[in-house]
């Protein structure tokens, strides 16, 4: 597999740049934005390109969404014609592949804008003329950077449990309490004004007098509403309300119940006799499902929205329909065996040939060894930056002996460099973990998308209804045809693949298009020396 290399210096004398942080706490330690910004300015300058607009996100928890890169899309939809002409497409600079794309929708909506983007740190340029193998090993890269994201989330997921394992509440507060800070941890305490109104409810409802429908009337008779918008509540949120362990102290965080530290608003044996009234009220026999259909919960009507659920006709063949809850559907009945076969088609769209499959994995090994310097290089910056806190925890301990620091300013500020330190450590560890886990991860996907259909043959319904499960979403079935939806990252090599195919079959030649995918000279790069 050939390296990327830069293209000559084009005659497009114009370029956009984008740049993105996925936190405020990146962009607090100066860990991404200036940096971007500085990195493809210069780039720019070297390229002979005049920067004509910059866009930038920080993303936080609160605020989701992009508001940079939604500007960035309409201003090249207004200032620009997609064309297929050479030498006029919109140029956009931007640091990474993870940088620039969040998901699959994302690549979509740059595609169709026939953009030339420049990734710099890649030491890549893509653009509509760029050559089929550069397509598709740019699709692999999107979905290797999809997955970098995800294990980002799982990363604050963790430091959420390790909230949680200190009896922090580690999300937003419900109702009835509210989100305080309290040396820099984030806490919950009860609300001055709900608190009072929750603890009433919980003594109405524990009499056995009530209903819920009934205690809903009067909690919003009392002026129990939503905190932010004020809207009264509904009978659901009471219930819910009437259920949540927060109140008497405990809290429910990733199928664990937790002790918490924060100040409870009812008593627990008061919180117990409500679910004792609950459970009286709400007894009731529920019957058992007979049958545990393959194919339920993973396929939708396509008319109307409405579940399909499975039948037996005959004592022995299973039909699918729609369960036609919102009405009379149009869609006809389906047997279990054409639902299984367009699974089966559905599995092949994320299969490789097997020569573009050995390709694309060297091609990943290539890829991972650009990644694994880049997260060395971060990994040797940041542990430069713990030592030199612990340099300065050292000094001032000397300093405290010598007695040209107070006791309390030494404890003070050895506890903030030490938070920082954690800071890094965790960093450090993130990086290291996204050092193993990048080829690993990229090449077990692989593999699972080459063996899927063998796999799913193979297999019982029980089975095969557990791999689907792990492959697709929703899917729906509409006048007799299957649409799957895949779960990412599959989503992104079904399109890869799917595009890929296509071009190999209406080839004028039998072999030229899959030519064009493998390693060689392009002539757009510009050569070495």
């Amino acid at each position: 597999m050939r390296k990327e290399q830069r293209l000559k210096n084009p005659t497009r004398k114009t370029a956009v740049i984008y740049a993105r942080v996925s936190s405020k706490e990146q962009e607090k330690e100066g860990f991404s934005i200036p940096a971007q910004l500085k990195l493809l300015t210069n780039y720019a300058a070297g390229q002979g390109f005049t920067v004509v607009q910059k866009y930038v996100d920080v993303e936080t928890a609160k605020q989701t969404g992009r508001s940079g890169f939604a500007e960035m899309v309409n201003h090249f939809k207004k200032q620009y014609k997609p064309t297929t002409q050479k030498e006029s497409h919109p140029v956009l600079l931007v640091e990474k592949t993870d940088r620039l794309y969040r998901n699959l929708k994302d690549w979509v909506i740059l595609d169709e804008l026939n953009l030339e983007i420049h990734f710099v740190k890649e030491n890549f340029v893509l653009s509509p003329e760029s050559r089929s193998s550069e397509k598709f090993i740019h699709g692999i890269k999107v979905l290797m950077a999809k997955n970098y994201i995800d294990n980002l989330s799982e990363e604050t997921k963790k430091g959420m449990l390790e909230k949680a394992d200190q009896g922090i509440y580690p999300s937003f507060a419900p109702i009835g309490y509210i989100n305080v800070d309290n040396n820099g941890k984030r806490h919950i305490q009860p609300d001055p004004i709900i608190s009072p109104l929750i603890r009433i409810l919980y003594e109405w409802y524990a009499t056995g007098n009530y209903s819920l429908l009934e205690v809903t009337k009067k909690a919003q008779a009392e002026g129990l509403t939503y905190r932010k918008t004020g809207a009264k509540l509904h009978k659901s949120i009471v219930h819910k309300i009437l259920t949540n362990p927060i109140y008497y102290g405990d809290f429910d965080w990733a199928g664990r119940r937790y002790r918490g530290n924060h100040h409870p608003i009812v008593s627990k044996e008061l919180f117990d006799r409500v679910q004792e009234v609950l459970s009286e009220k709400g007894r009731r026999r529920t019957r058992q499902q007979k049958h545990r259909w393959a194919f339920q919960g993973l396929v939708s009507c396509g008319h109307c929205g409405c579940a399909m659920t499975g039948e037996i006709k005959k004592g022995r063949y299973v039909y699918y329909h729609c369960t036609g809850h919102k009405g009379k559907c149009p869609e006809r009945y389906v047997r279990e065996e054409e639902l299984d076969l367009e699974f089966t088609e559905a599995l092949k769209a994320i299969k490789i040939d097997k020569e573009v499959l050995d390709w694309v994995v060297t091609a990943l090994k290539e890829s991972h060894s650009e990644e694994k310097r880049y997260h060395n290089d971060t990994i040797s910056t940041l542990q430069n930056q713990y030592k030199k806190l612990q340099d300065r925890i050292d000094a001032m301990y000397i300093d405290k002996l010598d007695g040209k620091v107070s006791e309390n300013f030494f404890i003070r500020k050895s506890e903030e460099w030490g938070t920082e330190q954690a800071n890094i450590l965790r960093q450090i560890e993130q990086h290291q973990g996204a050092n193993r886990s990048y080829l690993e991860e990229g090449t077990r996907l692989l593999e699972l998308a080459q063996k899927a259909v063998t796999l799913y043959k193979k297999q019982e319904m029980e089975e095969k209804r557990r791999l689907l499960n792990f492959v697709f979403s929703n899917s729906t079935w509409k006048d007799g045809k299957l649409t799957p939806v895949y779960r990412k990252p599959f989503d992104l090599l079904a399109l890869t693949n799917t595009a890929y195919q296509k071009e190999k079959a209406v080839s004028s030649k039998k072999d030229s298009l899959f030519e064009n995918w493998l390693p060689g000279q392009d002539s757009n790069l510009q050569p070495s020396g």
